[in-house]
């Protein structure tokens, strides 16, 4: 039989084996295929330039996590493969054929393998093109026509990626074989991934990895300006580093303890599979810790999908808080400004406050701007009774102020303790700072800061007092018409320093951030995927290795009932570590995003979890299932 025949015939035989790998590798090139399919195409042409631009940045962005995705994905299916081929093909140098034969017939059986993940998923992706657009804008609520038209660019763009990192790979396994000794080909599949270790080395690594653990959940929560970026990559690293050694180290030294207590060991069946767990994890533990990465990439991902979803809602109602407001040194224009809105519309809501205007050069802050803005306490207070805003804060002391912001969709600062702003001279103390919107869309261009009444007073002679008039009219479709009249307003009172904020009701600048949140719902799918996708073929292969050891309990009398159930205990451990260490996790990553996003995510988090554990659940029910099968002990 020639070298292809050999290569076809292994191929067939394999192909339950291979069924994962190429399914999890094929979604994997189905949903890069079709984020390149959206960059190539103009379905949202239609949002405008600057929408298309972001959302061509996002996609951008996206296409370069899941290509670093695919790195690993791609690296971990390829050394998995080699590991459950090693032992077979060591039996090849018996039967007379060299290592780089040997190699030879390795790499294109596992070409072959890669090729029909590639050709299946770009197949699969060109029929659910539409499909996945018409997801990703029915999330977005988005009112695009959908159209997909066949290109080439998303094809080549997509298997010039996965080639490249794949064929990178499989030289790197072939280049393995052909430096491997024929002992270590054939005793390769005995070979732990883990090296026994002593309890004082179990202790050093649970030791190393909870300090490191801990210290990566600190620098994720540690508040800051400059540094938060620097936070943010410590944290990363520093968790990564901190799960893996927990893996390594803490939880196998819980299990060998509770191993060693025999009145814990002989109760209700744990005898039957806690050692195959301390096994599986001083086998696997890598496994485990990548699995439990991917979940944490994975919840962070779909709460960060569900906070900007709720994010762009929020900002959305801030910036329509009015839909007109004029800013002039008259105090007198109200009344004439109304008139004209009326002739039009009615007002739904309105109101006025004066502000104190300072140059940048007086005032030192943490935000830089040219002008910086002063309301009084009881200015606002005023300007709250009219709109049913309501104050949150009491009247701040004579060396205080009090900030009133913008609502951010992500800030990189996130320091906001022990914040002070000098005015001429003179320090205060930022007591707090309110996103309410009583000044609507003036908040996103200017800094305001509210002052007890008698320093408002004091500083009056510093800069220009201004007036700001804000409105809100009942019907959106009479904004042209009412833009118009205020604009001959404006015009007749240039001397006066008046300016004109209109806010279109149906403007669609943020329709990006739509986008940007169906994007984190696609990521957290690949991230959830993957690692129920890597567990399910982990325990796929490992219960194969059981099933010597079922079938002989099962001559000695043990019955199946009993078997099955010491199976749904291991894979429930096997699942739930990794679990766990997410969920708690979680609860740092998620937070760290809601420090730059000044707002409790708590809830958002919880929900994220409780989703990813009904997934994972699922994949529970299926890794069973094939276990049982693969065991022998299935009904």
């Amino acid at each position: 039989m020639g070298m292809m025949g050999l290569v076809w015939q292994n191929f067939r035989s394999g192909f339950k084996n291979y069924l994962s790998l190429i399914l999890s590798l094929s979604f994997t090139v189905l949903v890069f295929f079709n984020f390149q399919n959206i960059l190539y195409s103009d379905a949202f042409a239609v949002l405008g330039s600057r929408n298309r631009e972001y959302i061509g940045i996002l996609i951008q962005m996206t296409s370069f996590v899941l290509g670093c995705f695919m790195v690993f994905f791609i690296w971990y299916s390829v050394s998995v493969f080699l590991r459950q081929r090693k032992k077979e093909i060591g039996i090849y140098v018996f039967m007379g054929l060299t290592n780089q034969r040997i190699g030879r017939l390795y790499l294109a059986e596992t070409v072959l393998t890669g090729l029909s993940a590639l050709g299946l998923g770009i197949v699969l992706g060109m029929l659910t093109a539409g499909l996945f657009q018409m997801i990703l804008l029915a999330i977005s609520d988005l009112a695009v026509e959908i159209r997909f038209v066949p290109a080439i660019e998303p094809i080549v763009v997509t298997a010039v990626v996965y080639l490249s990192i794949y064929l990178f790979f499989a030289l790197m396994g072939y280049v393995n074989i052909a430096r491997s000794s024929v002992l270590g080909m054939i005793s390769a599949a005995k070979r732990n991934e883990y090296v026994r270790q002593s309890r004082g080395m179990l202790f050093v690594r649970a030791f190393l990895g909870v300090w490191i653990l801990g210290w990566g959940y600190s620098l994720a929560l540690k508040e800051g300006r400059s540094s938060v970026m620097g936070n943010a990559f410590g944290a990363v690293v520093m968790v990564t580093a901190g799960v893996y050694l927990l893996f390594g180290g803490l939880i196998p030294l819980v299990f060998q303890t509770l191993a060693e207590r025999k009145h814990f060991l002989y109760q209700k069946g744990r005898v039957l599979w806690i050692n195959s767990v301390i096994f599986r994890m001083q086998k696997n533990y890598r496994t485990y810790a990548v699995v439990s990465v991917l979940m944490l990439c994975s919840v962070t991902a779909l709460a960060m999908g569900f906070a900007m979803r709720g994010r762009y809602e929020n900002i959305i109602q801030f910036e329509n808080t009015y839909t007109f407001q004029l800013l002039s040194s008259r105090p007198d224009l109200d009344g004439q400004a109304r008139a004209l809105i009326e002739r039009v519309d009615s007002v739904a809501m309105s109101s006025r406050i004066q502000m104190l205007s300072l140059d940048g050069s007086l005032v030192e802050a943490r935000e830089h701007y040219s002008k910086y803005a002063f309301v009084s306490y009881s200015g606002l207070r005023k300007l709250a009774k009219e709109t049913g805003m309501g104050l949150t804060f009491e009247e701040p002391g004579e060396d205080e102020v009090f900030k009133i912001s913008h609502l951010y969709l992500l800030s990189l600062i996130t320091g906001r303790s022990d914040v002070e702003i000098t005015i001429h001279g003179k320090s205060y103390r930022q007591t707090g700072d309110s996103s309410v919107p009583y000044l609507g869309y003036l908040q996103e261009s200017m800094s305001f800061y509210v002052l007890n009444d008698e320093e408002y007073e004091k500083l009056l002679p510093l800069g220009e007092v201004l007036y700001t008039y804000n409105y809100r009219i009942e019907d959106g479709k009479h904004f042209e018409k009412v833009r118009e009249s205020l604009d001959v307003l404006v015009e007749d009172t240039s001397e006066h320093n008046t300016a004109r904020v209109a806010i279109d009701p149906e403007n669609h600048e943020l329709d990006w951030v739509k986008i940007m949140y169906s994007i984190c719902i696609f990521m957290f799918l690949v991230f959830i995927l993957a690692s129920g996708s890597i567990l399910f073929m982990k325990l796929y292969n490992d219960a194969f290795e059981e099933k010597e050891r079922c079938r002989i309990l099962r001559r000695m009398g043990m019955d199946r009932i009993r078997l099955q159930r010491a199976a749904a205990a291991e894979l429930a451990v096997a699942y739930g570590l990794p679990f766990l260490v997410m969920g708690i996790s979680s609860l740092f990553s998620v937070g760290a995003l809601g420090k730059m996003m000044f707002t409790n995510l708590f809830a958002v988090n919880f929900v994220s979890v409780l989703v990813v554990f009904g997934i994972l659940a699922c994949w529970y029910v299926l890794s069973l299932w094939a276990y049982e099968r693969n065991a022998g002990i299935g009904r």
